[in-house]
């Protein structure tokens, strides 16, 4: 099933120069792209690709210039819909301390609840099992501001996975966090797409994060330059390269030792792959 259709979006910046002539950017260039329900897709590219704008259009914060976005069949566009639209998917951002809003963790989590008008005991109930999701119980009365990084994106979390949202969208939400952190978050991620069914959209520049994708998608220029599973993707190192990105660093060891001679059968992705295969 189809949760999210693209259908030749363009999207263009509009700013002025110094002489007041209105100047357009194109951040996304006439695009298509199908989603699927359940599925977890990773979005790499580097800086102006077009990544975080995507994640924008996605959330309806922002709106196609051209083309258009369904998300569960709805359009984008269509204003009596934006609400139902946001609910059904919503965003986690780099920063926590950008959606943050409450003075515990308990109310931040309920905020967005709240607003899609959820009584007690329905609310206490969906603020309690986001808070346990994210391991976090222990700090239901805590302030934000006495959190670490990666506690206050778990916080972040909670809030989404609070509303009901089957669809959620990560723009690099572990840019801020210490390795420690990115792991929590990446293993919280996976949960929420293998148990409990959520469509991931991930942008990350980590290459090891995506590993795990069903799907991973390149952009560059504001258009899709390929997409494919992570073996098919992180195989190809030398386009990687010519767009500017990595790949995981197994991966890269592996294309070294087949420029040395050394045979490989398979595209490694972790430590272990790489030792089975020499």
């Amino acid at each position: 099933m189809k949760q999210i259709e693209i259908k030749n979006l363009s999207y263009e910046y509009k700013s002025f120069d110094e002489n007041e002539n209105r100047i357009y950017t194109k951040a996304i260039n006439s695009i298509n792209l199908d989603i699927e329900k359940g599925e977890f897709v990773v979005i790499l590219g580097h800086n102006g690709s077009g990544k975080s704008t995507l994640a924008k259009l996605l959330n309806a914060q922002i709106f196609p210039t051209k083309g258009d976005i369904y998300i569960n069949s709805m359009n984008t566009k269509d204003e009596d819909k934006l609400w139902q639209i946001r609910k059904s998917c919503s965003m986690v951002f780099q920063n926590p301390d950008n959606q943050i809003v409450a003075t515990t963790v308990e109310e931040d989590v309920a905020f967005g609840p709240e607003n899609l008008q959820i009584q007690n005991p329905k609310l206490r109930e969906r603020v309690d099992n986001a808070i346990e999701l994210v391991e976090m119980s222990g700090f239901k009365k805590k302030a934000p501001s006495e959190l670490s990084g990666g506690q206050k994106q778990r916080v972040a979390i909670a809030g989404v996975v609070a509303m009901l949202s089957d669809l959620i969208v990560f723009d690099e939400p572990t840019a801020m966090l210490d390795p420690s952190g990115r792991k929590q978050i990446v293993k919280l991620v996976k949960k929420l797409n293998k148990e409990l069914g959520k469509t991931i959209i991930y942008i990350t520049h980590y290459m090891e994060e995506a590993v795990d994708a069903d799907r991973i998608i390149v952009m560059n220029d504001g258009q899709i330059a390929m997409q494919g599973t992570p073996r098919e993707v992180f195989g190809k190192v030398k386009e990687m390269k010519e767009l500017s990105l990595s790949v995981p660093q197994v991966t890269e060891l592996a294309y070294e030792l087949q420029k040395e001679g050394i045979e490989i059968k398979k595209v490694p992705l972790t430590i272990q792959e790489l030792m089975e295969e020499i």
